[in-house]
């Protein structure tokens, strides 16, 4: 073609900057998303990277992808992007939101998602306002899992579980979501739209836009609900699927904003996130930690607690009965007390008494990524199973303290300290054998020297209320701590 026939044009549609230029999803086809021809998650994700890319937000938005056909958003969106268990997203888009009040959190579900099993992590997600963006994809089927009935079905909706059609006697009412959460004071805007045709498309475009917008203004919480076809589950061609969703589904549920405060709405006051506490003017310290005002230089040089363990990982484990959890709460109360942050997890059998019991702690001076402990560095083992269960597990360099004269056999490791003492007949010379977690505690205390003897004090008068309990859980912490000391003693002359 020669430069007098080429022709200028102008660029009407592209593909929006949020998307990924290719779908690493499957190898073969990272052209196509794994959508099927006519499914509504293809439009309302376009819809979103369009508005991701018209607010200027592509570098602060999280997406939480939920279970479901859209299970696999992460492949498409070039976002930061977390994925949740089945009906959780509310709940993961509310922590992330809450430790990262400047990113635009989007949480994103179909019907199946967030009416059934996230039934009630949306309602409370909403009551309590959360700064959050939710699009809520309703084509009132389970569709990824084979066609069940979902709380969006509507009446005489055939699907594989009434297969003659929904009946409100055996499956109840559909369930009006948008509605339910309109009655909330918390949500600033709550819209319902479709994708039943070109002018439906239009104004679902503009709602989520504009709920999008509402985060950007520092508003609470925003949801849209989309009417979207679902060509396979409803067994039917793309174009018919689509004029399904305006002249049946809309009849079921009618189109329209049930919530909108965004013009009276304030925005909200968000907690800082931790690099933003170094912008705090130093007047405003003394308040926020309910010290004196004046002169800030003695507390400025007040040493800060420094453990010797930077991440303490420990393992509590015994019987129900033995204090397995109360140990662990004092020693995540004393951490809080301290300043760090704190993991504790329980787990715990049936029975309320002679069943297994174990928690998991951590105390460290960085954020903290699980809570799990799987390789301790202190193994807390009040009974035989307990140890048997964990002895393995214990880090090299670690410690092992075991309610009994000495180790079973198979016990044998020579790259862990070990104190074996019969915890509990010492807690009943001190008073009560009750008090042997706490014995126990002190020696943990004495071995790691992670935590001062005033946080677990604090600690102890937070957790435990009798002070004929209180006056026996301080000397028995005393005596752990002497019996550590005694067990170092002894190595050392042996050495």
């Amino acid at each position: 073609m020669s430069d007098e026939m080429e022709m200028s044009y102008e660029v009407a549609q592209s593909r929006p900057k949020a998307f990924y230029t290719t779908f690493e999803r499957k190898d073969e086809l990272q052209h196509q998303t794994h959508y099927c021809p006519g499914c509504g998650h293809g439009m309302v994700h376009k819809m979103l990277a369009e508005a991701i890319d018209a607010l200027g937000i592509q570098n602060r938005t999280i997406l939480i992808s939920p279970v479901g056909c859209s299970v696999f958003a992460y492949y498409y969106f070039d976002v930061g992007n977390v994925q949740a268990a089945h009906g959780r997203a509310p709940a993961v888009a509310t922590a992330v939101k809450r430790s990262r009040p400047e990113s635009i959190v989007v949480s994103y579900q179909g019907d199946g998602d967030l009416s059934a099993i996230g039934s009630a992590e949306i309602l409370h997600a909403a009551n309590r306002g959360e700064a959050i963006t939710v699009l809520f994809v309703n084509n009132a089927i389970y569709s990824m899992t084979g066609g069940q009935v979902a709380p969006t079905t509507l009446l005489g909706q055939k699907s594989t579980t009434t297969p003659g059609g929904r009946d409100p006697g055996n499956t109840g009412y559909p369930l009006h979501v948008s509605e339910l959460l309109a009655t909330l004071e918390a949500p600033v805007y709550i819209e319902r739209v479709g994708l039943g045709d070109n002018k439906q498309v239009a104004q679902a475009h503009r709602a989520v836009r504009k709920a999008l917008e509402n985060q950007v203004k520092g508003l609470g919480f925003s949801l849209i609900e989309v009417l979207a076809p679902c060509p396979t589950i409803w067994k039917m061609s793309p174009v018919d699927a689509q004029r399904w969703v305006k002249d049946v589904m809309e009849k079921t549920y009618p189109l329209g904003v049930l919530k909108d405060r965004t013009a009276e709405a304030e925005a909200r006051r968000a907690s800082l996130p931790a690099a933003a506490m170094e912008k705090i003017p130093e007047t405003v310290i003394p308040e926020i930690l309910g010290l004196p005002q004046g002169d800030l230089a003695e507390w400025h040089a007040a040493p800060a607690v420094k453990p010797v363990i930077q991440d303490l990982q420990v393992r509590v484990a015994g019987f129900g009965g033995q204090g397995v959890l109360l140990l662990g709460e004092v020693l995540a109360e004393a951490g809080l007390d301290a300043g760090m942050e704190v993991s504790w997890l329980p787990s715990y059998g049936p029975e309320m008494r002679s069943g297994t019991s174990n928690c998991h702690v951590r105390l460290a001076r960085h954020p903290i990524d699980s809570p799990l402990v799987v390789r301790p560095d202190v193994l807390v083992a009040m009974n035989e199973p307990s140890l048997h269960k964990f002895y393995e597990t214990v880090r090299p360099g670690g410690w092992v303290l075991y309610n009994g004269e000495a180790l079973p056999a198979g016990c044998d490791r020579s790259d862990v300290h070990v104190l074996a003492r019969p915890f509990t007949h010492i807690a009943d010379e001190l008073g009560d054998a009750r008090a042997q977690n706490m014995i126990m505690l002190g020696a943990l205390l004495e071995a790691t020297d992670a935590l001062t003897q005033e946080s677990v004090d604090e600690a102890l008068r937070h957790l435990v209320k009798s002070a004929k309990w209180l006056e026996l859980d301080d000397r028995a912490i005393a005596r752990g701590r002497q019996l550590l000391r005694e067990s170092l003693d002894e190595v050392s002359h042996e050495g």
